[in-house]
């Protein structure tokens, strides 16, 4: 993903090998909420967050093809079933799709919907 706006997420390959991911959350208020709001306590596992992610994903880009959200998702969110991003990326995209759900009441997590 290369188009920054008010708040988006891109995964980027941090090593030549393409094995590592790292994430990068443009909003300038994700980290203080995320700071508040996320706690060890509250971890999944990987499994739980790359299944929440999918359902994350599917939604954002169904929003953004279909111009629902428009002034909010300006871009599509490459994340493939097949790569393993790692536990750090997937716990950061999870939480950011909270964050989208909570601040600006975006449906993420409902069941996708239907094309």
């Amino acid at each position: 993903m290369k188009h920054v706006s008010e708040t988006s997420a891109s995964l980027e390959w941090i090593s030549k090998d393409s094995t590592e991911y790292e994430i990068r959350i443009i909003d300038n208020n994700f980290d203080l909420w995320y700071n508040l709001n996320y706690s060890p306590a509250a971890d999944h596992t990987k499994e739980y967050y790359r299944a929440k992610n999918i359902i994350g994903v599917t939604n954002w880009n169904y929003f953004y093809t279909s111009g629902i959200y428009r002034m909010l998702i300006d871009c599509l969110i490459d994340y493939s079933r097949e790569i393993d991003y790692g536990l750090e990326v997937d716990r950061k995209l999870y939480w950011y799709f909270r964050f989208i759900i909570s601040t600006y009441k975006v449906p993420l997590f409902n069941d996708p919907p239907v094309h």
